[in-house]
């Protein structure tokens, strides 16, 4: 990892801190050593503030557009793409049990975490080049991450093992033009609403009205 990191004119010392941030729980319970939870957080901040500071100086959009394609840019699908692009599964380092599901949640944390290893080595400054550098290409194709919000949160719930139903509160207009809404209920609770023309859409909606909720929130699971 620090060879492709160095490709990037960035170095990184402290070769201790960099293992940490490539390890899942999985296997630092195996080997009682440090993982990249704490990174992440960090990482997951420094990534919404370099988004943010973008998308603030190139566009005349208004805070909620801004919140939406930030969230689009800095979702566990987008993530798992900046990290297809520089080898990251390659150097992830799990648990014997584990090693046959490096799944996207996983390469995106680590990915997350990497960002938090340049900025402590390095500086703020060093590591939006480095972000801009992975991320500006997709936002500049306008590449669209996120088409199944169903599917996608789905497997965050299931990651949790915490129930999910999508419950129809309303339906108005005539039989040839109907109008559904729907809410996504986690665990009984409310998480997002949406409406279509028909089930299908208003579920599709619903989802993700609160996968990009918990995204804008500054989370990549909420639930």
């Amino acid at each position: 990892m620090k060879e492709i990191l160095e490709s990037f004119g960035i170095k990184v010392k402290n070769e201790e801190l960099l293992l940490n941030a490539l390890t899942h729980s999985s296997y630092s319970n195996e080997h009682n050593t440090s993982n990249y939870e704490r990174l992440e957080f960090l990482g997951d901040a420094i990534l919404e503030v370099i988004t943010s500071e973008y998308l603030f100086l190139n566009t005349d959009y208004n805070e909620g557009d801004m919140s939406k394609i930030r969230a689009s840019y800095v979702c566990e699908e987008a993530l798992y793409n900046y990290a297809k692009d520089i080898r990251l599964k390659d150097y992830i380092r799990v648990g014997h049990g584990q090693e046959k599901n490096i799944n996207s949640t996983i390469i995106a944390d680590v990915f997350e975490s990497i960002i938090a290893v340049i900025y402590l080595e390095n500086n703020l400054e060093i590591t939006k080049n480095f972000v801009l550098k992975l991320i500006l290409p997709y936002i500049e194709n306008n590449v669209q991450f996120v088409h199944d919000y169903k599917s996608l949160l789905q497997e965050m719930v299931q990651t949790d093992k915490k129930s999910l139903d999508y419950v129809l509160i309303k339906e108005t207009g005539p039989a040839h033009e109907k109008e559904f809404t729907i809410e996504v209920q986690i665990d009984g609770m409310i998480y997002g609403r949406g409406i279509g023309k028909s089930k299908k859409e208003a579920e599709q909606n619903a989802a993700q009205d609160a996968y990009q909720k918990s995204v804008v929130k500054g989370e990549k699971r909420c639930f």
